[in-house]
C-alpha cells in the first residue's frame, strides 16, 4: 500500500475503531456518542477521493471494513448485561452499511467532481448516509428479520413510542434510525467547513 495513502487508512481506521466503542455510551434517549464520531468515515473517503482518486478512496473503505469486521469479533466476544456486546445481526448490519454507503459515496463523488467544490462532498454524503441509516437500523433491529438471528430478543427495539418523543407513533428502532440519520445530515453539511480547508492544504502541499 503507497505511503501517500497511510494517513487516510490510519484516520480512517481510528474512527472505525472509535466509533464502535462509543456507540456502547448513550447521549440521550435516541443516540449514541458514535453517532457523531461515524459520519467523520465519510469525510475522510471524500478527501481521499477528491486528492488521489477513486480508486484510492475504495483501498481506504476496504480498510475501514475491515476494522469494522475486527472490531465485531472481538465486541462479539465481549458480555454485557444482555448478551454479547455485538449480536450477529449488528455485525451483519454494521457492515454491509459501511461498505454499501462508502462505494455508493464514492461513485457519486465522482459523478460531481467537476461540479461546485461543494457539491460532490455534499450530495455523496447526503445520499450514501441516508443508505447506512435503511441498512443498519433495519437489518440489525427490524422485526421482520428476527429469523438472522432467532437467539436474539429485540422485541424491546419494536416498542411503539412517539417519534424521538414527539411525532406519530413508531417502532423504537425507528426513532433511533431518525435520530442517526438527522445526525449525519447536520454532519455532512458542517463537514464542508474541514473538506474545503483540508483539500486546499493538501493539495497546495502535494505541488
Amino acid at each position: 500500500m503507497s505511503k501517500s495513502l497511510l494517513p487516510g487508512v490510519i484516520a480512517m481506521a481510528a474512527t472505525v475503531v472509535a466509533s464502535n466503542i462509543l456507540v456502547q455510551h448513550l447521549l440521550g434517549p435516541w443516540l449514541t456518542w458514535g453517532a457523531l464520531t461515524y459520519p467523520v468515515a465519510f469525510l475522510i473517503t471524500d478527501l481521499t477521493n477528491r486528492i488521489q482518486g477513486a480508486a484510492a478512496a475504495r483501498k481506504v473503505v476496504l480498510v475501514g471494513f475491515v476494522t469494522g469486521v475486527i472490531c465485531s469479533l472481538i465486541g462479539s466476544q465481549i458480555m454485557g448485561e444482555f448478551g454479547p456486546l455485538v449480536t450477529l445481526r449488528v455485525a451483519i448490519g454494521s457492515g454491509l452499511a459501511f461498505l454499501a454507503a462508502q462505494l455508493t459515496d464514492i461513485a457519486i463523488f465522482n459523478r460531481l467532481r467537476d461540479g461546485n467544490w461543494w457539491k460532490a462532498p455534499f450530495v455523496s454524503t447526503l445520499a450514501s448516509s441516508c443508505l447506512d441509516t435503511a441498512i443498519f437500523f433495519t437489518i440489525a433491529f427490524a422485526g421482520f428479520l428476527s429469523f438472522m438471528e432467532p437467539t436474539n430478543d429485540v422485541s424491546w427495539a419494536a416498542e411503539p413510542l412517539p417519534l424521538v418523543g414527539l411525532g406519530p407513533v413508531v417502532p423504537l428502532w425507528v426513532s433511533l434510525a431518525f435520530a442517526d440519520w438527522l445526525v449525519k445530515l447536520a454532519m455532512a453539511a458542517v463537514a464542508l467547513v474541514p473538506f474545503r480547508v483540508l483539500v486546499g492544504k493538501l493539495t497546495q502541499r502535494a505541488v
